[in-house]
């Protein structure tokens, strides 16, 4: 379980591609300071576990569903990722519960300057993941927890302050850029409790 608050970024050192699925280094400090292989971080929001660790970088393997389902075999040396430990108990939230497990990847569609370093970030979600989503509801976009503040149709709008562009891999956002997502779970555990609704 994580937070949505990245604690570092990251630098991709390689992306190896097997026959079926991939394995991703990574160059870390701040995400490897308790780790020992085994150790779940979550790169640009995917749960990922740590099977190689060094002083300053860790290696993960990909399966197949995580490539196809996420932004990470998108990535070549030198992409900047969102880095997060899980959460530890007694830890506050100052995010919102993400699992890890990322639902699909928006289409970045714009990254305006708003002024004194703030941002208005714009995605396009895939279909059907729209309906998890609410104004002013929770989202986690590579990672980050959000604040949905416009949602028309499958567009959605969220305020970026500067910490969050300054700290985080959305400096790097681009037309084209694949950006994961995961909607709040409490959404889909009341859909599947309530059929028919």
């Amino acid at each position: 379980m994580f937070t949505g608050i990245v604690e570092e970024v990251g630098e991709v050192v390689a992306l190896e591609r097997h026959s079926a699925g991939a394995r991703l280094t990574i160059r870390a400090q701040a995400a490897l300071e308790d780790a020992v292989a085994g150790s779940s971080i979550a790169v640009n929001g995917v749960c990922l576990t740590a099977v190689e660790l060094s002083s300053n970088s860790f290696s993960s393997d990909l399966a197949p569903e995580t490539l196809a389902r996420t932004n990470l075999g998108d990535l070549a040396p030198g992409s900047l990722v969102n880095l997060e430990r899980p959460l530890a108990l007694g830890d506050r939230l100052s995010g919102h519960m993400v699992q890890g497990h990322v639902d699909g990847t928006a289409e970045f569609v714009s990254l305006d300057a708003l002024g004194d370093g703030n941002w208005w970030l714009k995605v396009r979600v895939p279909g059907g993941l729209e309906r998890y989503m609410i104004h002013k509801g929770s989202v986690a976009l590579d990672g980050v927890s959000l604040t949905i503040a416009e949602l028309d149709g499958r567009e959605m709008g969220v305020a970026i302050i500067p910490h969050t562009r300054e700290n985080t891999c959305m400096r790097e956002y681009r037309a084209g850029s694949r950006i994961n997502v995961e909607v709040d779970m409490v959404a889909k555990y009341i859909e599947k409790l309530l059929p028919g609704r």
